[in-house]
């Protein structure tokens, strides 16, 4: 799937690089903790978050990732806007809550990312 298609599926708009549209994305992963996309979070993969400051933008540059989404209508910060244009990443925002967002990304054909690691063992 391309950014292209994942800004129409999300009815997103582009904040930068929409030149860069025709990036592939295979996989999807949201979340707001940065901690978890670098654990859990491969290349190919579109980043949806609500951490609106540049924090996000340097995650996503750290694993060569080919774009994010910012939900729930949330404005990044400029600082933040500007890394992503100056690493030529395509960056999005979208009113979608996050829930939504990745429900009509699934729903589309985009898998998630496959967390390894987890052995079904839950200790409560």
């Amino acid at each position: 799937m391309t950014v292209k298609e994942i800004a129409s599926i999300l009815e997103a708009k582009f904040l930068c690089c929409e030149e860069e549209g025709d990036r592939q994305v295979h996989s999807a992963f949201a979340s707001d903790m940065m901690s978890d996309v670098l654990a859990f979070v491969t290349e190919d993969t579109l980043l949806l978050t609500g951490l609106i400051n540049s924090q996000s933008v340097r995650t996503a540059e750290m694993l060569d990732l080919p774009a994010l989404v910012f939900v729930r209508g949330k404005n990044p910060h400029q600082d933040a806007v500007e890394r992503a244009k100056m690493i030529g990443m395509p960056a999005l925002i979208t009113h979608l809550t996050m829930f939504e967002a990745c429900g009509r990304l699934y729903q589309s054909g985009l898998g998630a990312v496959e967390i390894e690691d987890y052995d079904g063992e839950m200790e409560i």
